[in-house]
């Protein structure tokens, strides 16, 4: 009888078994090593955009910085040029309230009536002078009153004098500034831009 050796076909189907084994072994590590090596390089890559959309964004946020100090600048200047304005307006309303002032003073004088002394302190007026009777006295005081730089006429002083032998009335009064607290309320407005 014929007797056939199986052993060597088994260790034959062992030996293919064991070098697919190994070929497969080898192809998972190869494929695992690229795998991970992809994704090591995708997320490189996703790092290192990262990393320039930082940088990107870091020198927006100075050049907005730097425009954020010029705006600031601006405003300074703008605040210091309405303060101007507003002094150059004051300035303004004092320079021609006096004249406005004296200009109604001047009309409000009766004839044969002189003044002697004109003061201002802030919205307080004090009038002296000199006139032949009572009634231009009367007449100056509804004068100043019906005007519209001067209200709350009042006569504090009136009595006889001699002046080089003609008998005379010398006379005080204070009053208001009407017109000073209209000015103040009406300040101008720098045109907006």
């Amino acid at each position: 009888m014929i007797k056939i050796n199986l052993l060597l076909v088994r260790g034959a189907k062992k030996k293919e078994t064991v070098k697919q084994q190994i070929m497969i072994l080898i192809l998972v590590l190869v494929a695992s090593v690229v795998i991970i090596g992809g994704i090591y390089f995708y997320l490189l890559g996703r790092i290192s955009s990262a990393k320039a959309e930082i940088a990107q964004t870091e020198s927006e946020i100075l050049q907005l910085k730097a425009k954020i100090g010029q705006i600031e600048n601006l405003k300074k200047l703008q605040e210091e040029v309405r303060k101007k304005l507003d002094v150059l307006n004051q300035l303004r309303v004092g320079k021609t309230g006096p004249v406005k002032r004296l200009a109604a003073l001047s009309e409000t004088v009766p004839d044969k009536l002189w003044l002697t002394k004109y003061g201002e302190s802030g919205d307080a007026i004090t009038i002296s002078g000199i006139a032949y009777t009572e009634e231009l006295i009367a007449d100056f005081m509804r004068n100043l009153d019906a005007s519209r730089q001067f209200t709350q006429v009042e006569l504090q002083v009136s009595e006889q004098v001699d002046l080089s032998g003609v008998k005379a009335k010398r006379f005080d009064l204070t009053c208001k500034l009407a017109s000073l607290k209209k000015e103040e309320t009406k300040p101008q407005q720098p045109p907006n831009k």
